[in-house]
């Protein structure tokens, strides 16, 4: 059995992600993009194509890219954490992904990466982390039960792919205890029909 973090013969470290990175970081995405239902984009990117989705990080902050390195500097998975949704009250909830190249799924590279990110989220404004994969993926329901995301629902029949319509799993989980700088007589009273937010 290969230690959590590693896989036979090679340390893995982790370390935020570098421009330099993003062709791989792309060849690894494609991946699963072409051959799986892990993702619902259908056609491969190429690294400029992927340029709008690097822009949204940074090494500092909510939205941070990490990746997992192997022997000789490789690449061999990646994470991080985006935006939720646009809505400014939504700020402080971020939404992750995690891919791992497909000769390193099982050796605990995911783990590690989720660790490293999940401590560095820690020291920001974030309280909750959702996440969302397809099912059937007993190996992603795994890693995030792991780490302490528990099941809010599932879309059904939310993505088409290969011909056939596939459901999606949404979990949850907090990073640590909300804030409560807002005292309760501040917040605004709710007049009329009520919105969805």
């Amino acid at each position: 059995m290969v230690p959590p973090g590693k896989r036979p013969g090679t340390e893995i470290d982790v370390r935020p992600a570098r421009r330099s990175d993003l062709g791989r970081i792309t060849e690894i995405y494609n991946h699963y993009v072409t051959r799986t239902a892990v993702t619902f984009d259908t056609a491969p990117f190429t690294v400029r194509d992927r340029l709008p989705w690097w822009s949204q990080f940074a090494e500092t902050g909510r939205h941070r890219l990490l990746v997992a390195t192997a022997s000789e500097a490789e690449v061999v998975g990646y994470a991080g954490s985006t935006r939720f949704r646009p809505k400014p009250a939504y700020d402080p909830t971020v939404e992750t992904t995690i891919y791992c190249a497909p000769e390193a799924v099982g050796h605990g590279v995911g783990a590690t990466l989720y660790a490293r990110l999940f401590d560095e989220l820690a020291v920001e404004d974030v309280t909750t982390v959702v996440a969302a994969f397809t099912l059937p993926n007993a190996a992603s329901a795994a890693l995030h039960a792991r780490f302490g995301f528990r099941p809010v629902g599932v879309f059904r029949r939310v993505g088409r792919k290969f011909g056939r319509y596939w459901d999606v799993q949404w979990m949850s989980r907090a990073l640590r205890a909300a804030r409560t700088r807002v005292a309760s007589h501040a917040q605004p009273r709710r007049r009329g029909p009520s919105r969805i937010p």
